[in-house]
């Protein structure tokens, strides 16, 4: 028996059996391409009816009658000897004569290529065969039978359809999956075309045209690197002119000092002068013999002037190396150097876990617009990966552990971001897409 066939296949191998066994000894089996005819004719020949001899044919364009009657009955008979020039019933009749072989169940697949000869001495054996003798064929069409039963094989249902392709195909997305879904419907309960299923090709492709032309694209290049060799020699020409301004602005140091004597010596010395020029009793030469050639409130005027002078100017400069050595930016950088974002972010999520994917596009702009419109800037995250030789960005949000959480997510999304259908992905799926983009 085969290892896998599905409940509906297995109870038409039944259905088929059946029938034999209420004494008809001729069926057809029809069926359009893809639907598993020569796979329920392998299961059928291989479970049922173990003590018979068994013949199964593949029929093709090329093979001849005399071909097809050899291949019959030579694994009908022990070393037959067939005669090419009598019929296949003649052939028949006279064997069963010297060998008895007992029943014999024959299947023939591709019998569309049988021909009008072949079909007549086929149904003349089925009928008046002096052994059982069952006949089974598959054709994609009626054949010119009068007397064979037809049994139609229909296409898969839904349920079976992914039961199929889950025997096949161990990384499946969910059911909700749109494009999933879509293959699904497409395919038609076919299992030739189930089984062709590849899901590095089936995705969503949002198609956006391009309106502006490559001229005005270069133009926008251009000016954006103007700008930045502005910047840079702006840049380099500010960072001059600060390392001046500093080394300006600094303190001027005072090597000289008065003592509290000194000063208050002149000043005693300036008391006395001023009473010896009041008395109007004292000669002018005295007067001139005892004035200080030193004017000390000039003095004292100036050395204040020069103190205020580099205090004045040295506090504006001394605050920007103050805030330039704070620690902060560099522990605010630390910080920053931490959070993780792109594929990096996606990379430190738990396989289990299950994100909610919103849109793949092979334009990063288009993504980020896509952020900025809906406001998912604090809850989206893009990856990215490579598909079909080409880039793509993938734009999810949250990381559930559990499918609940996920289905309430889902339900709080706007209704303007349900328009692209989103659906359910699990980490360790994107985890092997991003893989792809550093092969």
């Amino acid at each position: 028996m085969q290892p896998q066939i599905l409940p509906s296949r297995a109870a038409l191998v039944d259905r088929i059996a059946l029938q034999f066994e209420y004494g008809q000894n001729l069926i057809v089996l029809l069926g359009t391409s893809g639907l598993g005819k020569s796979y329920l004719l392998e299961t059928f020949i291989t479970d049922k009816y173990n003590d018979f001899n068994k013949a199964f044919v593949q029929v093709t364009a090329q093979m001849t009658d005399i071909q097809l009657m050899s291949e019959l009955l030579e694994q009908s008979f022990n070393a037959p000897l067939i005669d090419h020039s009598l019929s296949l019933s003649e052939n028949f009749y006279q064997l069963l004569q010297q060998q008895a072989c007992g029943p014999c169940l024959w299947v023939l697949d591709n019998a569309r290529h049988l021909s009008e000869e072949l079909q007549v001495e086929l149904e003349l054996l089925a009928k008046n065969s002096p052994s059982t003798l069952y006949i089974m064929l598959a054709a994609q069409s009626k054949l010119a039978f009068a007397a064979a039963i037809n049994i139609h094989l229909e296409p898969l249902n839904q349920s079976e359809s992914k039961q199929l392709m889950r025997w096949y195909f161990s990384d499946l997305p969910y059911d909700e999956d749109p494009v999933y879904q879509a293959f699904i419907a497409a395919a038609q309960g076919n299992p030739n075309l189930l089984l062709s299923w590849q899901a590095t090709e089936h995705i969503a492709d949002v198609v956006v045209k391009d309106k502006v032309s490559w001229r005005l694209h270069l133009l926008i290049l251009m000016l954006i690197i103007l700008f930045l060799i502005i910047g840079l020699l702006y840049k380099s020409d500010m960072t001059q002119w600060w390392q001046q301004y500093y080394q300006q602005a600094e303190p001027e140091v005072l090597t000289t000092a008065i003592s509290v004597k000194q000063i208050q010596q002149p000043l005693a010395i300036a008391s006395d002068n001023s009473a010896i020029a009041a008395s109007p009793n004292l000669p002018a030469s005295t007067v001139e013999l005892q004035t200080p050639h030193n004017d000390v409130p000039a003095i004292m005027q100036s050395l204040t002037a020069k103190q205020t002078t580099p205090s004045s100017k040295n506090t504006p400069s001394v605050e920007p190396k103050i805030l330039a050595t704070q620690p902060h930016s560099n522990i605010s950088a630390q910080v920053e150097s931490k959070i993780l974002t792109g594929n990096a972010w996606y990379l430190q999520q738990p396989d289990t876990n299950t994100v909610i994917q919103l849109l793949a596009i092979t334009q990063q702009q288009v993504s980020a617009e896509f952020i900025s419109q809906h406001k998912l800037q604090k809850v989206a995250h893009t990856y990215q990966t490579k598909r079909n030789n080409k880039t793509w960005w993938v734009v999810t949000v949250g990381s559930f552990t559990n499918m609940d959480a996920a289905k309430l997510a889902m339900s709080a999304l706007p209704a303007e971001v349900k328009i692209n259908k989103p659906f359910y992905k699990k980490i360790s799926k994107i985890k092997q897409e991003i893989v792809l983009v550093d092969q």
